[in-house]
């Protein structure tokens, strides 16, 4: 493993351990955002109305942690792909090869005939 590789371990282990360490003896409830921002709103103007209501409502927390999750999985799934996409394509053209497709129908990459 190189240097680089080990550092980058290492500050990711810490920026994940660090804030589980400074908050491990507090008594502090994690709320989201939304809880915060209706708390806002009605100390702000206690007579606001609500515009809607939610459409569907999740069972219970654990639904609502699941659906984070997910969502934020899905998340990633997708800004990997397209990192994944734009260094490939960023090694082809930077490499000289062309892309051709085989008798599957599948693109592969075949070396530059130039040179």
């Amino acid at each position: 493993m190189s240097r680089r590789t080990l550092l980058t371990f290492l500050a990711i282990v810490v920026i994940a351990v660090a804030p589980l360490i400074l908050l491990r003896n507090s008594d502090t409830e994690f709320g989201g955002a939304d809880g915060q921002a209706a708390d806002e709103v009605s100390r702000i103007d206690p007579d606001h109305e609500p515009w809607f209501s939610p459409i569907w409502s999740p069972p219970g927390g654990e639904t609502e942690s699941l659906l984070f999750a997910l969502q934020a999985a899905l998340g990633a799934g997708v800004i990997g792909y397209v990192f994944g996409a734009i260094r490939t394509k960023h090694r082809l053209t930077m490499t000289g090869s062309s892309t051709a497709a085989g008798p599957d129908g599948a693109e592969r990459v075949t070396p530059s005939t130039t040179g």
